[in-house]
């Protein structure tokens, strides 16, 4: 049963998902713009194509925004306990990578394991904290920067670390 939905926005709203379409976050940058596509006249399956999705996820978006607007389509935080090695990571990685360039150790994910680990007395693995660092430190890295293994470190027994 495909056809077009009965979904209707205000002029706010409409504001609001062409805001939260902008979004950094993809997710909910994603179910904006399936609304918007939805009131230009697209369809589900068109929708679920064009972002690689079931078109019951479609739907979902679509619902949720018709129930609470477009603050429904934003993202929140999971609930759970508190990222204890995230949080503490970026405790001591934080300063160290907002440095001055110039002035500041060329920091790899090793590099900065250790020192979390001698600092806050946690050890993290390479990709949380390589998480941690992306969601909120780092910019995402470039494939040169993969490639010259700045994100990849090898003990001295030549496997990975």
């Amino acid at each position: 049963m495909s056809g077009r939905s009965p979904l209707v926005a205000s002029e706010e709203q409409h504001a609001a998902l062409k805001a939260l379409a902008g979004s950094r976050d993809r997710g909910e940058a994603d179910r904006a713009r399936a609304v918007l596509l939805t009131l230009a006249g697209w369809t589900s399956p068109r929708i679920a194509e064009a972002f690689g999705v079931r078109e019951d996820t479609v739907r979902l978006w679509r619902s949720d925004f018709m129930r609470d607007g477009a603050e429904a389509l934003k993202a929140r935080v999971a609930p759970g306990p508190a990222p204890v090695k995230s949080e503490a990571a970026l405790r001591v990685a934080t300063p160290l990578l907002e440095a001055p360039v110039a002035d500041r150790r060329n920091w790899t994910i090793c590099r900065l394991r250790a020192e979390i680990e001698q600092q806050e007395g946690v050890r993290i693995s390479r990709s949380q904290l390589s998480k941690a660092l992306h969601k909120n430190v780092w910019p995402a890295p470039s494939a040169r920067m993969i490639s010259q293994g700045v994100l990849v470190c090898i003990n001295v027994s030549g496997h990975r670390a």
